[in-house]
């Protein structure tokens, strides 16, 4: 065999091994998913994941275009880890719960916490005896976290969005949507800070995070959540 053919059989096969480990292999193991059903009495009751629309899915535009993948991961990893023990999650996430993604936000870095379940009930940041201001992690939290995160949590090196929310002068009743901040960080007297439509996109985006449902690739609950 000449040279040229060897070179030229080499190519193929390095082509035909990339085509199946890159491309054949994943779609044997995850082409074939679909969501997860639960019936009771023939009825389906519950189906997960389901797509993400409406707010959520344009707070999800907003996370990406802020960067907060940078930052953040998507991913809870097994029993093996620290990562349900910190409250991230109960169990590992696996392919099917981005099976609606395009393309999943999984993030690579971890400067700050976990977000693939921030927003199921026993979610927890860290550290988590450093908190300035407990409180249930709803849509009132993460607006004031967002806004000025030091004020939840003392030692956060998260940058505040304030560009996410306006400034403006109370004309009347104060808003409801008006946040509460501490006396230090209060606006002047007579304004407000209130969300922009970004901000309460990207709160409903954080609050539909909710991997927590039970599938059996992901094998058994290892440590159970602690709510706050």
């Amino acid at each position: 065999m000449s040279r040229s053919s060897t070179l030229f059989a080499g190519l193929a096969a390095c082509f035909a091994l990339s085509l199946g480990l890159c491309v054949l292999l994943p779609q044997a193991q995850l082409g074939s998913l679909s969501p997860d059903f639960k019936e009771e009495d023939g009825r389906i009751t519950e189906v997960y994941p389901t797509l993400t629309g409406g707010i959520a899915a344009a707070g999800r535009e907003v996370y990406i275009s802020q960067g907060c993948q940078a930052c953040h991961s998507q991913v809870v990893r097994g029993a093996e880890t620290t990562d349900m023990e910190r409250g991230w999650g109960v169990r590992r996430t696996v392919a099917r719960d981005y099976l609606f993604e395009n393309p999943p936000v999984l993030g690579v870095r971890r400067i700050g916490p976990d977000l693939a379940n921030v927003g199921a009930q026993g979610w927890r940041n860290e550290p988590a005896d450093d908190t300035a201001r407990p409180a249930k992690r709803d849509s009132t939290w993460h607006f004031l976290h967002l806004y000025h995160p030091t004020a939840i949590i003392k030692v956060s090196n998260m940058p505040a969005y304030k560009g996410l929310f306006q400034l403006r002068k109370i004309t009347g009743a104060p808003s409801l949507d008006a946040l509460a901040l501490p006396a230090e960080m209060a606006p002047p007297e007579g304004f407000e800070v209130v969300p922009k439509a970004e901000a309460k996109s990207l709160v409903a985006y954080l609050l539909s995070l909710n991997r927590s449902h039970p599938l059996k690739e992901a094998g058994a609950v290892a440590v159970a959540a602690k709510k706050n």
